[in-house]
């Protein structure tokens, strides 16, 4: 694409500088013009370093630059709705980082501001395009593993440094939302229904206040999906999904390497060890490339988006119901 759609990122979070930024420059309709951040110092370093031409000291400049077109904002989950409406109301279209907000009603305030500003609002469950998962939900929908009754996922990392992000609670720190997210979303991909009723159990950091250990399940009209994500477990990640004649397995469902090819296996259960499963391979690509691309063909084009903005307030009202339930001890309704 000759007319490149021009991106500005808000501060210098490490997913930015390290996968985003870079992945988004191998891009064919995505230009990154400028980093802002609230030391410009930083923002110099960070726009030298990844050869980007301008460098802001704070995020309110960047937002008024007429060259800018699409904001990208990684900045901690507390900010991602007050600086996703900001850019709105500057005339620019966002592509917010996961999760989208606190929760679902601040979520929901997104939805009002997109209609009356016209812009183009996203989540950045980059997840949803790569090749691995539009082959997943083919092979679905093909009927290849019959009918879909049961999902079952995990996602975690170690990491109990108290000064991370990730585990300031006062910042939306913790593991549902950190990486449960993704369990939710996929769950509610691979269903295409949404549960009508959660239960959820949470180990609570005790000096943090961040969810450590968080499982759930997810009750969909079809079946079940049953999830464990955490902060301070093995690192680990993988996906399974049962049916009636067949079984799929994810091998790295989430953190897709741009540099090697992402495998699935398609089981028809003939072996209990799954020896027979058949290996289905999937290109080398770079998922946050793809994002970057189709968000700015969105924006030139007036193509749909891949993540609907009335799926990531649902998402957000799932992940809402899997915490009141770690604190009821029922059932409850998203």
């Amino acid at each position: 694409m000759e007319n490149k759609v021009q991106w500005g990122v808000l501060g210098a979070a490490n997913i930015a500088l390290k996968k985003v930024i870079p992945a988004m420059q191998q891009g064919e309709s995505s230009q990154v013009t400028a980093i802002a951040s609230r030391d410009i110092g930083k923002a110099r370093q960070a726009a030298d370093q990844l050869d980007v031409r301008k460098a802001y000291g704070t995020y309110e400049e960047l937002l008024a630059d007429p060259e800018i077109e699409v904001v990208y904002n990684p900045l901690p989950n507390h900010l991602h709705v007050p600086w996703t409406i900001k850019a709105a109301e500057a005339g620019k279209h966002v592509l917010c980082e996961k999760p989208l907000a606190l929760n679902a009603e601040e979520a929901r305030t997104l939805l009002e501001v997109r209609s009356r500003t016209g812009v183009k609002i996203q989540e950045a469950f980059m997840i949803r395009t790569h090749p691995q998962w539009i082959g997943v939900l083919e092979l679905i929908k093909q009927g290849r593993i019959g009918t879909v009754r049961s999902v079952s996922g995990a996602f975690s990392y170690n990491n109990r440094d108290r000064k991370n992000i990730r585990n300031i609670a006062d910042f939306g720190g913790g593991a549902l939302m950190d990486i449960g997210c993704y369990l939710v979303y996929t769950s509610r991909l691979i269903f295409a229904q949404e549960p009508y009723r959660v239960c959820g159990v949470v180990v609570e950091d005790p000096e943090m206040r961040t969810d450590a250990v968080t499982s759930g399940i997810l009750d969909f009209p079809a079946g079940q999906s049953i999830f464990t994500c955490s902060t301070q477990l093995v690192p680990y990640q993988r996906v399974q999904i049962l049916g009636t004649a067949g079984r799929v397995e994810v091998e790295i469902p989430f953190n897709a390497p741009p540099d090697e090819a992402c495998r699935i296996f398609l089981d028809s259960g003939i072996d209990v060890a799954g020896r027979e499963a058949e290996v289905v391979e999937f290109p080398i690509c770079d998922q946050y490339t793809i994002q970057g691309d189709l968000f700015s063909k969105s924006v030139r084009e007036g193509t749909p988006l891949p993540v609907s903005l009335e799926g990531s307030v649902q998402n957000m009202a799932v992940i809402d119901a899997v915490f009141r339930s770690a604190k009821s001890g029922q059932w409850e309704k998203p």
